[in-house]
């Protein structure tokens, strides 16, 4: 019976160790360690993006002119309420913005510190007492993810960035049936050139990616593993049958071994 007793409990550690090592995380990096990326990241503004640029300074009759106010109007009776909001800028198929008194800008490849320090070399004529306060944000940036996840769709941050994580995250995480060593990133660049990145959420050399930042509008998938594939071969009621079959086949082994191991 001690025997018994020995192989079930191998056998229950040996299928729990082989259901870990199918969805944990970080698998190659060990307690403690620290892991250096040299990836630094500033998203970069793209045609087609969408733009707010706040200019505050205590000369509110200088900044006045930059700061274009959007009435916002009721669906219901179009009345104007109260919290009217800042004019956004979408950036053109040139990569530039059309800003009140300055013109045109070139913004495309440009970080949002970049295009803030632009703005104000460019503002410093029109103030005398002190420079303004300029912040830029990118008001679309989103990222798709689709897949083997628990919430697939859009999603959008306001903190100028978001990792591979972060936007699984918000996606509610991969199902257990997600492939974590083969996650797909879609990014189409500001010539319009689409790469696709491969990522292995197991592996620390995951950091030094670069789609480990991801960029607006990137499209995430997240692969099924093949168990999930082969099952999608075949209906319900073939399921159920391979899956009663696999029980069957499974307890008749057992049993074969304990009489085996009672003799």
């Amino acid at each position: 019976m001690r025997k018994i007793f020995y192989l079930l409990i191998f056998s229950c550690v040996t299928l729990s160790c082989a259901q870990v090592k199918d969805i944990s995380y970080f698998q190659q990096t060990s307690q403690g360690e620290i892991v250096l990326s040299n990836v630094t990241y500033d998203a970069h503004i793209k045609p087609k993006d969408i733009l707010s640029i706040a200019i505050v300074s205590s000369e509110p009759e200088a900044s006045r002119r930059y700061n274009l106010i959007t009435p916002q109007l009721d669906g219901s009776f179009g009345y104007t309420q109260s919290q009217p909001t800042l004019q956004t800028y979408l950036v053109d198929s040139e990569g530039e913005i059309h800003l009140p008194s300055l013109g045109k800008m070139k913004v495309k490849g440009l970080s949002t510190k970049e295009l803030e320090k632009n703005i104000e070399v460019q503002l410093k004529p029109y103030f005398t007492e002190e420079m303004p306060i300029i912040t830029v944000r990118i008001m679309n940036y989103s990222v798709n993810v689709l897949g083997e996840v628990l919430r697939p769709g859009k999603f959008e941050t306001t903190n100028g960035r978001m990792t591979i994580f972060e936007g699984l995250a918000m996606a509610g995480d991969l199902t257990i049936y997600g492939r974590r060593d083969n996650v797909k990133v879609l990014r189409e660049n500001e010539d319009g050139k689409k790469t696709i990145y491969s990522l292995n959420l197991n592996d620390k050399r995951l950091f030094d990616s670069p789609a480990f930042f991801l960029e607006q509008n990137d499209v995430v998938y997240v692969e099924p593993n093949r168990a999930k594939a082969n099952s999608s071969k075949y209906g319900a009621a073939d399921n159920y049958r391979t899956s009663t079959l696999s029980v069957l086949i499974s307890l008749a082994t057992l049993g074969v071994t304990i009489l085996a191991l009672s003799k």
